[in-house]
């Protein structure tokens, strides 16, 4: 196989590469989030007011950015 040089690399290769790398990150944030989700349901009960309200803002949160990732983009 030959080496690609930089005047060879096409749009469509740049494409796929930021696909993937926002597919990856976007798949990193959804296990963060069901990591989370997973430890704070333990504690909900002990938990001072509010905390659960700020815990279910971050969820959500990071679940929209995640899907924003590859909104609109094939």
């Amino acid at each position: 196989m030959s080496e690609l040089r930089p005047g060879e690399i096409t749009d469509e290769m740049r494409q796929a590469v930021d696909t993937a790398q926002r597919q990856g990150l976007q798949k990193d944030l959804r296990t963060l989030a069901a990591s989370i989700r997973a430890d704070a349901e333990d504690r909900y009960a002990d938990a001072e007011p509010g905390w659960q309200s700020g815990v279910e803002w971050t969820l959500l949160w990071i679940e929209n950015t995640a899907s924003q990732l590859t909104e609109g983009r094939s």
